[in-house]
């Protein structure tokens, strides 16, 4: 009789456990001997298995063209897999023509190594020289520049950061980030085990904001990205980010409300790109709404990214441990999957 490993909770575990011992026994002639065998099976599994199984599953994350420098990590047994970034202007070098081997290369090691693959569509970026998109957004009158500048922040204690944002409440803009996901669909419908779009928090000058921009635009553009790619997709796991929505504090707008319902009426996953246990302005956004829906959307993958390891436990003082990260993502936010930097410390001991 075998551990299961895979089980999303400690009841489904016991239940697949005593059903396994169940069939056992009635198709053998079971002696007292194999019965006490059998209980002890029963506890190793217990043991060793209960608290793995109800815990998040371990991927890591990295960028497009680094996976060869994090392939000791992805073959590591407690690695389930990787995510990794792809930006829109690395998949559509010219509009409508299409360069997926980046992809393609990726899936092959990572099937190679019997494990799975993540693929997320970036079309925001934090750094000022990478505005990521395909020439012909940035000079196209239709699609308004393309692109807006935006700040970031890169961490706890850190500067403030810059970057660009695909202007997704365009229209013309938003049809075509949706070809691009009608072809990566065509192509990996169910060779990757799941496509995420990136995160809902942007931070633009509200004294220079882009034409045609309003935060309820901002909300329908990326609603209707998501239930497009829900369509495209229909065996890869589909999961939005979300972390803040612009204009929002509260659910003051019912953006996050309105989010968090239509995935779970339509089998959407949902993540953020950092665990930061009890943060403050995560507790008044997007977390509790997490902990409200824990165990009512189909997949939760949330993300320990570089800006996530500068945090300190305010209690400790120290970092967040790999323990204190699991525990929060797990207990509270009800995470599937986490996908820690290649970065993340415990991965290199």
């Amino acid at each position: 009789m075998a551990c299961i490993r895979s089980a999303p909770s400690s009841r489904h575990l016991w239940s697949e456990l005593l059903g396994n011992l169940k069939r056992h026994t009635s198709e053998t002639i079971v002696k007292p001997a194999f019965r006490l065998l059998a209980a002890f099976a029963l506890l190793a599994c217990l043991d060793d298995g209960v608290l793995a199984a109800s815990a998040p599953e371990n991927f890591i994350y990295t960028s497009s063209g680094d996976l060869d420098a994090a392939r000791p990590l992805l073959s590591r047994p407690d690695i389930g897999g990787a995510q990794i970034v792809y930006n829109w202007r690395q998949l559509e070098t010219a509009k409508d023509q299409y360069d997926f081997s980046a992809i393609k290369a990726d899936l092959a090691v990572i099937k190679g190594l019997n494990k799975k693959l993540f693929i997320q569509i970036q079309d925001r970026f934090f750094e000022p020289k990478a505005a990521n998109v395909p020439d012909y957004l940035m000079t196209g009158k239709e699609y308004g520049g393309g692109i807006t500048a935006q700040f970031d922040n890169p961490g706890e204690s850190k500067p403030v950061g810059s970057g660009w944002v695909a202007q997704q409440w365009n229209p013309a803009l938003r049809q075509r980030y949706q070809a691009l996901l009608a072809a990566l669909a065509e192509k990996f419908d169910g060779d990757v085990y799941g496509v995420n779009l990136p995160e809902t928090a942007i931070d633009l000058d509200p004294k220079h904001e882009p034409e045609g921009y309003s935060c309820d635009a901002y909300f329908q553009g990326e609603m209707e990205n998501l239930a497009f790619a829900r369509k495209a997709f229909n065996k890869s796991k589909v999961v939005q980010y979300v972390n803040f929505w612009p204009c929002e504090w509260e659910n003051d707008h019912n953006y996050m409300g309105r989010l968090f319902e239509f995935a779970a009426k339509n089998g959407v996953g949902l993540g953020g790109p950092d665990i930061v246990p009890y943060r403050k302005a995560q507790m008044k956004n997007s977390y509790p709404f997490f902990n409200k829906y824990k165990g009512k959307l189909a997949f939760v993958g949330l993300a320990v990214q570089e800006p996530t390891l500068t945090y300190r436990n305010p209690k400790t003082k120290k970092p967040f441990t790999k323990d204190e990260f699991v525990a929060f993502a797990g207990d509270y936010l009800g995470a599937d999957i986490i996908f820690w930097s290649t970065a993340t410390p415990w991965l290199h001991r």
